[in-house]
Order: structure tokens, then sequence, then C-alpha cells
């Protein structure tokens, strides 16, 4: 009888063997170190206390590898896999002497795709990387999100396609005595139509979904922080310490509606002219109200409820030289009225690139500065040149740009302490209102010393230009004052790709 197993083992290998030869398998990755130097926090004290107690340097390593498996043009599966953010030294990561943390090893993603037989429709199911059709700057919405949902695509000429997609964000993570997982699921359908004709593109896209009313409920995973922060309507990142009865919310829906749409546009037709804009809507149905205190006395029930919008643009001109331009954009903000909820763009996973320090800016820096900026309740002007090149495999971007706020100045009634605007950390960025402003430079270079192999040099500085008689005079009831500071930011980083 062993015998007999051990001969049914080996033939099941051996076919799986014969199966094996007809898999072509793929390996391909990214390999990344950052180290720099940076100061990385508005608030340099407060009441005459340091508070920004960050370290100046910082040196991190990224492996990020992706394995597949192709059958044909008509089948295939994916896993990618990541091994960091791991920060030298640290030991929770991995970092320390001895580096045998198994914690800083993750699934990024894990997909197969497949065309249904003798059609165009093509399908991928599982968890993915997902950023929704954007110009001018990136998604505001949805940007480099990863997800589990299905994504099926059509494509019914050269000019003309249509994908459909069921994306779901969160579901059996809530945790209640006698209530287990109970109305915490996230589901989202969505319709893209990418149009292409010769110099112009565009796609307009649609998204619907719906959220229970406990899914957010014991979820601290989303972005590193507070799932709310970039659909909420609580203003400065508030969340249940600061706006009080976030588990205890005055409601009686299982279930509330979100809503986005899109349509970003490209012309090239007036080569070498670049032009890009985008114009988003989003909506997020209120779940209840809560507390919120006006001036730190007066009670005051806020709502749940966010809408707004937002529009970007850019233009630039092709030269021999490099592609001097210009971008800016404009959000609605909060109107001052906290009873009705928030009046800025709501969003999945924002990825704004319009900058490099209040951005996405592609680079991987040891200080991470990059703050993953939503652009909603701000507007922005700024001038760049980019892919300018004195010898051969070496390109810079010089950038300038302004900061400005439309959230209500009147906002400020709301906040627990002076400091509320200051959310480096936050997905949300920094809380600006009519009366705030930052000025933000860049010098980004990037050498390419071998076809796969890059070396960037990433300089950024914000002057803090936030306004003192808004945030700090005339507001005894915010407690301590605070002093401000300039951030910045030096990254050395190193790329290698398979």
């Amino acid at each position: 009888m062993k015998k007999l197993a051990i001969l049914f083992i080996a033939a099941t290998m051996a076919l799986a063997a014969a199966d094996a030869q007809a898999i072509d398998f793929k390996a391909k990755g990214i390999w990344q170190v950052g180290m720099g130097l940076s100061q990385r926090n508005f608030v340099k004290s407060v009441g005459g206390n340091k508070t920004d107690s960050n370290d100046i340097m910082n040196s991190r390593s990224r492996i990020r590898f992706q394995m597949d498996a192709v059958a044909s043009e008509s089948l295939s599966g994916s896993v990618h896999f990541e091994i960091g953010h791991i920060q030298w030294g640290q030991q929770a990561g991995g970092g320390a002497l001895g580096a045998d943390s198994t914690s800083a090893i993750k699934v990024r993603m894990a997909f197969m795709d497949w065309q249904v037989p003798d059609t165009s429709l093509k399908v991928r199911m599982g968890l993915q990387n997902l950023t929704l059709p954007t110009k001018a700057g990136n998604s505001s919405v949805a940007g480099n999100l990863d997800v589990a949902g299905i994504v099926a695509s059509w494509q019914f000429s050269e000019t003309v396609g249509l994908s459909a997609l069921w994306l779901r964000p969160f579901n059996d993570n809530y945790s209640a005595e006698g209530n287990t997982n109970y109305l915490d699921n996230m589901d989202i359908w969505g319709l893209t139509l990418p149009v292409r004709l010769e110099g112009f593109e565009m796609t307009l896209w649609v998204l619907y979904g719906i959220r229970g009313k406990n899914t957010f409920n014991g979820t601290q995973i989303w972005n590193d922080g507070n799932p709310m922060t970039s659909m909420g309507a609580y203003p400065f990142g508030m969340t249940a310490a600061g706006a009080r009865g976030f588990t205890d919310l005055d409601t009686d829906k299982t279930y509330g509606s979100l809503f986005w749409a899109g349509l970003p546009v490209a012309i090239t037709a007036f080569d070498p002219w670049n032009i890009e804009f985008e114009l988003n809507y989003g909506y997020v149905e209120g779940m209840g109200r809560y507390d919120a205190l006006e001036r730190g006395v007066d009670p005051v029930r806020g709502s749940t409820q966010r809408q707004g919008w937002l529009a970007k643009a850019l233009v630039e001109y092709k030269t021999d030289w490099g592609r001097p331009g210009i971008f800016g954009w404009y959000g609605s903000g909060d109107d001052g009225d906290i009873k009705n909820g928030s009046e800025r763009l709501p969003s999945l996973r924002a990825n704004g690139m319009f900058s490099s320090v209040m951005g996405d800016d592609v680079h991987y820096g040891g200080s991470l500065q990059d703050q993953k900026m939503t652009y909603a309740g701000t507007w922005g002007l700024g001038l760049q040149v980019a892919d300018v090149s004195f010898m051969e495999d070496l390109k810079h971007t010089f950038r300038v740009l302004y900061w400005g706020g439309t959230n209500s100045p009147s906002m400020v009634k709301y906040a627990t302490t002076r400091t509320d605007w200051n959310y480096t950390n936050d997905y949300e960025g920094i809380y600006l209102t009519t009366n705030d402003g930052l000025l933000e430079f860049n010098i980004n270079s990037v050498y390419q010393v071998y076809d796969n192999f890059s070396i960037g040099l990433w300089l950024g500085y914000i002057a803090n230009l936030m306004d003192s008689g808004t945030w700090q005079d005339g507001h005894a009831y915010l407690g301590d004052s605070y002093s401000k500071q300039d951030i910045w930011n030096v990254d050395l980083t190193f790329a290698y790709t398979s």
C-alpha cells in the first residue's frame, strides 16, 4: 500500500510537471533604497514645548516582487509581494540588528486575467492595483488603490471602449458582541467610457457604492490611519476622539450611498502643446450626526454628509531642452456650517502628483515627505520646467507653486486646538482656510545610470504661510499658542527595476 501511495504521488508530480511546461513563468520587480534629511512638521512648539520630535535623518528600503504565470495571451495569473517599507534600525519593521522580522512581508496584489473566448472581453479578478482614468496631476478620487474586485473591459474599436467594475474595499471587519460582521461591508460599482481620437482623448467615468453603518467601526487600517479621513465630513481630520460620538452616531440608517464622477481630457492635436484637464465630483451620504463643540463650549450636531468638486488643469509646451508648463486646481471647501456637513471632495485614496513635497511626485525618499494630497478644500497655481537636461541621461524638473485654501475661516470655531490644521500625516493634508497659504519649491533630478537603474536627488521646501490671525490670535479657547516653521527635504534614492 505504501508503494502504491508513493507511485501515485510520483505520477501526480510528473503530470503536474508536464502541465507546468505549458506555463510561462515570468518574474520582475523593483528594489528601492532611499535616504534623506528632512524637517517634516509645520509646528515647532506648542506652549513653549517642542513638538517636532521626528528624526532629521531617515533611511528606508522596499522591494516589490511580481510573479506572472502566463498560459497564453488569453489567460494568466499574477501575484505581487512587497517587503517594506523597512526603516533602517527600526526593530518593528525588521530593520534593526538581526533583520529577521516577518512583519514587513505582505501580499500587495494577487489576481488573474482571462479573456472570454471568441470575444474582446477581458476580465481581471482578485486583489489588484487600480487608478481611475485621470489627467493633470493624477487622480483626486482613486489613485494607486490596492483593492479586491473584478474589472471587465471591452474594446469596441480603436477609438471607443467600455469597462465595468465591482470593488469590495471593506467587509467583515466589525466586531461587537452579538453583531460581529454586521452591516460592515462597502461595495462599489463603476463604469468607464474611454474615447480616443487622433490628438484627443477623454474618459467619462462614474462610481456608485454603498457602505454599512458599521463599515468603519473597528477598521483603522485604511491609509495607515482612520478610514473616514477622506470620506467623512469631520474637519481638520477630526475623528472619533475629536468629534466625539463616532461610534454612537445618531442614525437609523443601515446603508448609505456613495457617488463619484469624473471627466479627464487630454489634447495633443496642437503639438508641441500638451493640454490636460479634469473635472471631479463626489458625494457621501450622511450616516447621522455627531457632537462638535463650537468655541469649545456650545455643542453642535454636525452632519456626516460630504459632497464636493474639483477642477484641475495642465498646459505644457514641448521643446528640445525641456517642457515648460503651468498647472493649477480649484476644489470646493467647507462653508463654515458644520450642521450641513462638508463641502470638500470625498475620495477613496487620492494620489495628487503636481508636486513632490505636498504631493505624490514619483519618488521613494528616505524622509517619505510626500503628503498624498487629495487637493480637497484647496486651490493652487504652479509653474514648472520638466525634463531639463544639461548632460546625457540626467534630467531635472524645476517647480514652484502656491497653495491656498477654499475652506471658510469660520470653521476654526470648531477646532479643538490651535494646530488642528496641521495634519501632515493625514491623507487630507493641511487644512487650509481662505486666509492661509503655502509656497512650495521643488528641484528634482534623476540620473539614468543603466537602462534599469536610476539615482534620484529630490530637493523640496515649503514656506509656511498659515495665518496667525485665523488660528492663533484671539482664540484663547484653543489653548496654548504655537510657533510654526517651514518644512524641507533632501532625498537621495536608488531604484533597480528588473
